[in-house]
């Protein structure tokens, strides 16, 4: 089976819970699963569910990096440090064999703000095995990715409850 390489993006909620359903999918089919989580270290209900299976194996930081528009140029270049580790980390997965999806979830947060090159993630998947499955999420991804994938979803926000001061709850968007 030739793998194909995915996009969820856009500014709607579920770009990572299409990934992780997807996963899901391929975990119930025996296939080994590795998400990679850039950008995130808040603890969620979905990796307590994750950690369960198996054949699933979740790569995040360990640190509270916080958002990237609150950093100053230090924890900027911190945070850098850390996307790039977790970077080398989904390369050296990717490239192993060991896994037959790979999710690179928030990835585009990653590159959109200078911490991961787009480069960098072309490469990745010009150079996969031919049988890994790809899925990149996050917002505004660069046209030179959008157009080495197979699937490209736009899931856009029409209406969000964090607009009206709601915040993110357990269970439903944690």
């Amino acid at each position: 089976m030739s793998g194909l390489i995915h996009i969820y993006c856009g500014d709607g909620k579920g770009k990572t819970t299409a990934a992780l359903g997807l996963s899901l999918r391929a975990a119930g089919r025996g296939m080994h699963v590795c998400i990679v989580q850039f950008l995130k270290s808040t603890e969620t209900g979905e990796l307590n569910i994750l950690r369960q299976i198996p054949n699933v194996q979740v790569i995040r930081s360990q640190e509270q990096l916080g958002f990237t528009f609150r950093m100053n140029e230090e924890q900027k270049r911190h945070a850098a440090m850390v996307q790039q580790e977790l970077f080398a980390k989904a390369s050296a997965t990717a490239l192993s064999g060991s896994c037959d999806l790979l999710v690179l979830d928030e990835i585009m947060a990653a590159i959109n703000s200078g911490m991961v090159e787009a480069e960098q993630v072309k490469q990745l998947l010009c150079g996969k095995p031919e049988e890994l499955e790809v899925v990149l999420t996050g917002r505004n991804p660069p046209q030179e990715l959008i157009e080495l994938a197979d699937y490209v979803s736009q899931i856009q926000k029409v209406k969000h409850p964090f607009d009206r001061g709601i915040a993110a709850r357990d269970g439903i968007e944690r």
